[in-house]
């Protein structure tokens, strides 16, 4: 990882303590904050085997010199030394940069160079002295004293196995796409050794080597830094979508918010804001701190709206509950009342206070409604007691009431109005002194009574209809005009005839029909009022 990429990815977050309106819990956002800023895990760096000094280096090297015995005859083999593992590798920085983890890359089998083979890049002197031949040229290695030739020139082959083995693992990675962190500081360390010339091989191929390993590495890093940079636009889009729908929230009309689901929305916002810090690529300090302050603001704005509300609810529900409190011991005050008619109307009215008055909480209000409730039903169920005791006194009254009623209804159709009237008159008396009946009786007998009662009083008007003096006087001047009508009429008739006038016969017969067809019909009537 570069030193731009590195300074991004350990930028910090604002601390969530400051929000002001924490949804979410500020201590698990400062320990994910902590967790996302923690530093990469650098490469560890493969130890570049050292070099003896010219003309003064003994016999006393290190165990990875591996020097022969001065009695043993060399060998034209390597010795052993170390080899990198798949824990030397590079490792990704803390948190995944990407979707995919990085490839787990074997470590090739150590290389060995064929000592005969070797020999033709080499000249060792039989003081101990190695020089490397590149392109024809000699360069001093270094002395290996006191040893063979071919024991000096297998330890300076070593080393160029050396550094051939830990190329090897590097274009192994490469060819693995592994992540390129410190791939070219181990590009950078190799061809410094291939520089000072301290080691016997075919430095020409192994320098070709190099340069392709480097030029793919390049190629890697490009590609991994568009892979990054597309990582980060999805990073930053997703980042913005949490944003965005986070200012939504805060920006809804607060009466209208639905708290219960918009909360647990907007703690889910935050749990995908952590995690998209902890775990995703990082944008860069400027641009996670102006989304971070837009988040932690809306955020804010949300809570304040929120306990806004609740406090508003709060005060209202402390209102509701005390007018429904007095109501109840308005209630409860009459509940003992035994004025069944007036009490009952006081009922009705406290109701319509009740249903006009605001609702508290839910809680609240249905225990209030209990109570209210049950400071009617003693009122009311003591009323129903005492309508079922009288019911039952009643009965008698009923069974007295039936067979009057029946005798009244006996009068039934009325002929002679003067007879039934008289009739009635003790009828409706025995009826009065009856006394009451049943509730559920009380409609029945009472309509059945009525209609005897209307009978009569329809009876009396048809006969004072007839009856009438003046009625009957204007139907006389009626008749009379009539009369004088119909005779001016016939004489009129009588002339047209005479004229021969079709139009004026026609006309004189027509008016003399409707006023003799009128005539007849008032005599019929003035014979009702006789």
């Amino acid at each position: 990882m570069n030193s731009s990429t590195q300074s991004d990815d350990n930028a910090g977050q604002p601390d969530e303590s400051t929000s002001g309106a924490p949804v979410g819990t500020p201590e698990q956002a400062s320990e994910q904050q902590a967790t996302a800023q923690e530093a990469p895990i650098p490469e560890p760096e493969t130890a570049a085997p050292q070099a003896p000094e010219a003309e003064t280096e003994t016999q006393e090297a290190s165990a990875d010199d591996a020097s022969p015995k001065s009695t043993a005859a060399p060998k034209p083999t390597a010795s052993p030394r170390p080899v990198p593992t798949p824990a030397a590798m590079p490792r990704p920085p803390a948190g995944p940069q990407s979707a995919k983890a990085a490839p787990v890359v074997p470590a090739p089998p150590a290389y060995s160079s064929d000592l005969d083979e070797a020999a033709k890049f080499s000249r060792v002197t039989d003081d101990g002295h190695v020089f490397v031949i590149v392109e024809g040229e000699e360069f001093p290695v270094g002395q290996y004293p006191d040893a063979t030739p071919a024991e000096a020139l297998a330890y300076f082959v070593r080393k160029h196995d050396d550094v051939v083995s830990q190329l090897l693992l590097l274009e192994q990675r490469v060819a693995a796409h592994a992540p390129s962190t410190d791939m070219n500081k181990t590009l950078d360390h190799l061809q410094q050794l291939v520089t000072e010339r301290i080691m016997v091989g075919d430095l020409v191929a192994l320098q070709t080597r190099l340069d392709a390993a480097r030029q793919e590495v390049a190629e890697r890093q490009k590609a991994e830094r568009k892979t990054q940079e597309e990582n980060r636009a999805r990073e930053l889009a997703a980042r913005e979508a949490i944003v965005v729908e986070a200012e939504e929230l805060a920006a809804q009309d607060p009466a209208t918010v639905q708290w219960k689901q918009g909360s647990n929305r907007m703690n889910e916002l935050f749990e995908l804001w952590k995690t998209a810090q902890k775990n995703g690529p990082r944008l860069g300090r400027s641009t996670e701190d102006g989304l971070w302050k837009r988040f932690r603001g809306a955020r804010t704005t949300f809570d304040r709206h929120r306990r806004a509300f609740f406090s508003r609810l709060d005060a209202d529900n402390s209102e509701a509950k005390r007018v429904k409190e007095d109501l109840i011991s308005r209630a409860e005050a009459l509940s003992g009342s035994t004025d069944w008619g007036q009490t009952a109307g006081e009922y009705r009215r406290l109701m319509d206070e009740w249903k006009a008055s605001k609702r508290a909480s839910r809680k609240d209000d249905d225990a209030l409604w209990a109570r209210f409730r049950a400071a009617q039903d003693v009122f009311f169920n003591a009323r129903s007691q005492a309508n079922e005791e009288l019911d039952q006194e009643f009965e008698e009254n009923l069974t007295v009431k039936e067979k009057i009623l029946a005798e009244a209804r006996a009068l039934l159709p009325i002929k002679d109005l003067a007879a039934a009237k008289k009739a009635f008159e003790p009828i409706r008396d025995r009826w009065e002194a009856a006394g009451k009946v049943p509730r559920s009786a009380m409609q029945r007998m009472e309509g059945g009574m009525r209609t005897v009662e209307d009978a009569l009083r329809g009876a009396e008007d048809e006969k004072w209809r007839r009856s009438n003096p003046e009625t009957k006087a204007r139907s006389n001047s009626m008749l009379t005009q009539l009369e004088d009508t119909i005779a001016e009429l016939e004489s009129e008739l009588e002339t047209a005839r005479a004229s021969g006038d079709d139009r004026r016969i026609k006309k004189a017969e027509e008016a003399l029909s409707a006023r003799r067809a009128w005539f007849e019909t008032l005599q019929e009537s003035a014979q009702d009022f006789e």
